[in-house]
């Protein structure tokens, strides 16, 4: 299992928008290229995301299904990519100070990823995983700047 946690300096509501909001899955996962379908439920327990992931021309449909959802603290997503297998990804929202602590577990489930343990492939999940973290934050800080009209990480805004 992996796990990654960042501080971003906006509330865990305004995190939550992000996640939540299924159509825009593809800007803060690592490897989509398309979000194809949004159950209109997304993301309700048992709810489905279509997407393609890849990189460049190498590409798999993958579906993604909420199992747990507590809205503005907690989305546990199953997403299977056959023929590569499946893999839990749990992600946590607290509230930390003014801002969130985010934390994003992903645990293979069944398929490969299994099998592939390690310190190179460890790294390589840390490693991407951490990008799944830098990029809501990065929205989430972009956003919150737009709404307020200042400047992202202005001393006003400092933690």
């Amino acid at each position: 299992m992996a796990r990654n946690r960042r501080l971003i300096p906006t509330p865990p509501s305004e995190v939550w928008a992000l996640l939540s909001d299924g159509r825009r899955y593809g800007e803060w996962v690592t490897g989509t290229q398309q979000v194809l379908a949004v159950d209109p439920h997304w993301p309700n327990a048992g709810a489905r995301l279509r997407v393609r992931v890849g990189v460049g021309r190498l590409t798999l449909d993958d579906i993604c299904v909420v199992r747990i959802c507590e809205p503005r603290r907690r989305l546990e997503l199953e997403a299977a990519a056959d023929p590569f297998g499946a893999a839990r990804i749990a992600m946590t929202l607290l509230p930390w100070g003014e801002g969130t602590h985010f934390t994003l577990d992903r645990h293979a489930l069944r398929g490969p990823g299994i099998r592939m343990h390690g310190l190179p492939v460890d790294y390589l999940v840390k490693v991407r995983n951490g990008m799944m973290l830098t990029k809501p934050a990065r929205i989430a800080v972009r956003e919150r700047a737009q709404a307020t009209g200042r400047a992202p990480f202005s001393r006003a805004s400092a933690p």
